[in-house]
């Protein structure tokens, strides 16, 4: 195996995780920790990533062929349909939704799973 394929294989493993904690919390608002750590963590590893490779890859593994292509509108129709749930309870939470609107659409999960960490905290507070 290579190390790309350990870290996609890891990737995969987290998010198996993180679906089997979603599916066994019966809580109304989710882990705003772990929302925090995920956006960190990814952070990190994009950080490193821009470091070592540069940014203009993004764009070259989203537009060299059909693949890369699907990926890319994947990414946005993922980021696009979490904004769509995500945004309502944000308004309702008064957060102030541009800032994080924009922040998503700079940085796909990054922004949107601090978005996330920030609304269940918001949510949390509110509750207790």
């Amino acid at each position: 195996m290579t190390s790309y394929e350990i870290l996609a294989a890891g990737g995969a493993g987290a998010i198996l995780l993180v679906i089997a904690h979603v599916l066994a919390n019966r809580e109304a608002t989710g882990s705003a920790l772990l929302a925090a750590v995920l956006s960190a963590a990814f952070f990190g590893y994009t950080a490193i990533t821009v470091f070592k490779e540069g940014v203009v890859l993004v764009w070259t593994n989203h537009t060299t062929n059909l693949w890369g292509v699907q990926v890319w509108w994947d990414l946005l129709f993922a980021t696009g349909t979490a904004l769509f749930f995500v945004v309502p309870r944000a308004r309702a939470a008064g957060m102030n939704i541009v800032p994080w609107v924009i922040f998503t659409a700079l940085t796909a999960s990054i922004g949107l799973l601090a978005m996330v960490a920030r609304l269940f905290w918001l949510e949390k507070r509110t509750t207790h």
